[in-house]
């Protein structure tokens, strides 16, 4: 795993984490990044400092003599945006039920009325989020990717 921080643009700046450099290049050139301020698809590296920590100190001295974040805090929302971002994916997978790669047939079944109505989220290609909106169904992608799998 790599972390990267990003920017878009008009310079919103962020942080992502990577299974590799070529992974984060295969997701930029698909079109699948995106600024989570603004939204848009340009989004490029930005240039970051090395994390590196000496030893002759205790990690917290050293922390606090070199003004770096603890790892701790990476856990840590980094802003409100980030925190808000969390607390919604939370009430989405709370109140929702998964579906998995069956999101687009699901959907329609239900706005046809041939499924039980309910709040549904899962994975869809973009072509078939584009039919479903042509075809009146109301979609939104998210702005996260999801944590369960379906079996």
């Amino acid at each position: 795993m790599i972390r990267y921080a990003l920017k878009c643009e008009i310079n919103h700046r962020f942080e992502s984490w990577f299974q590799s450099a070529d992974a984060f290049d295969k997701l930029r050139d698909a079109g699948l990044l995106s600024c989570p301020d603004c939204g848009t698809e340009a989004v490029d590296k930005a240039i970051m400092a090395p994390r590196v920590q000496g030893s002759t100190a205790a990690p917290s001295e050293e922390g606090e003599r070199s003004g770096q974040v603890p790892m701790h805090a990476l856990t840590a929302p980094a802003s409100p945006a980030e925190a808000a971002m969390k607390e919604l994916k939370r009430k989405i997978q709370e109140h929702s039920e998964y579906v998995g790669k069956d999101f687009a047939k699901e959907a329609r079944l239900i706005h046809d009325g041939d499924a039980p109505e309910r709040s549904i989220y899962g994975e869809a290609t973009r072509d078939d989020a584009q039919s479903l909106i042509e075809d009146g169904v109301p979609v939104a992608p998210l702005p996260f990717f999801t944590t369960r799998k379906a079996n």
